[in-house]
């Protein structure tokens, strides 16, 4: 009788825990569901020069199909732009020699859309990360310059490789352990404290602090200092999780929708 009602109260016990951990499980993105807000991507391409205003950091170098040295970024250290002919170019970053992105832009017949075609060859996952995705037109590039010039504002992703879709999250003492297939990873506690990340060249800590029983904050940081900031809730059904990620490098915001497995 004593045995029976021990393992009653663990097991009880143990679905105390799951039932205030509505985090837990696999979680994949619905490509339909994504939106974009902020500052649209400037791009400039005229005279032989590339010039991207918006990005992190601002890129000027020849549009040669050369390789050029490209300094602030923690995940290249070169960029090539190779202009294809009057309305497609194609971008490709290296880190030490090594190819890093490859990628086409490729504006449409009428000006208004571009189509991104990219792949990432990341040193964390076994296969590419494969992405295309569609920007509309917001501001048009200066007379005589190429058509990539102008000002773009991200629309919607036409597809993404497999790998790229789920992020796992797991309980631990007071904490959660975070996982996805192209290897980030990080463990840390809801205490609001820096936590080292794994996986992510552009990340060095992560913080955790529990809104409430459905909801957290992630506070990315890279050498100290905060560039991005992701804001998790969970439905109350417990099928979906709704992530509001708010880029603080670009000014700009990406909400996510991702179904439970």
């Amino acid at each position: 009788m004593r045995k029976a009602m021990l393992l009653l109260a663990v097991f009880g016990f143990v679905g105390v825990i799951w039932a205030q951990s509505p985090f837990d499980g696999t979680w994949k993105t619905d490509l339909s569901k994504i939106q974009y807000q902020g500052t649209p991507s400037t791009i400039l391409l005229q005279n032989g020069t590339y010039q991207d205003s918006s990005s992190v950091p601002k890129i000027n170098i020849k549009a040669d199909g050369t390789d050029q040295a490209v300094q602030g970024s923690k995940t290249y250290d070169t960029l090539a732009v190779k202009i294809v002919d009057d309305k497609t170019i194609e971008v490709t970053s290296k880190k030490n020699g090594k190819v890093v992105n490859t990628g086409k832009r490729i504006v449409s017949a009428d000006g208004k859309t571009v189509t991104v075609d990219l792949t990432a060859y990341l040193e964390t996952s076994k296969q590419p990360v494969k992405f295309k995705g569609m920007m509309i037109r917001v501001a048009a590039g200066p007379a005589g310059s190429h058509a990539i010039s102008g000002s773009w504002q991200p629309q919607k992703v036409l597809s993404e490789s497999e790998n790229a879709l789920t992020v796992t999250y797991k309980s631990t003492t007071d904490g959660l352990m975070m996982s996805t297939p192209t290897g980030d990873s990080f463990e840390a506690k809801f205490d609001g404290k820096d936590y080292p990340a794994k996986g992510n060249p552009n990340v060095s800590t992560v913080s955790l602090t529990k809104v409430n029983d459905r909801s957290f904050d992630e506070t990315l940081k890279r050498d100290g200092k905060i560039v991005a900031v992701y804001h998790w809730t969970v439905s109350g059904d417990g099928k979906a999780i709704t992530e509001k990620a708010e880029n603080k490098e670009t000014g700009r915001t990406t909400t996510y929708v991702r179904i439970k497995l």
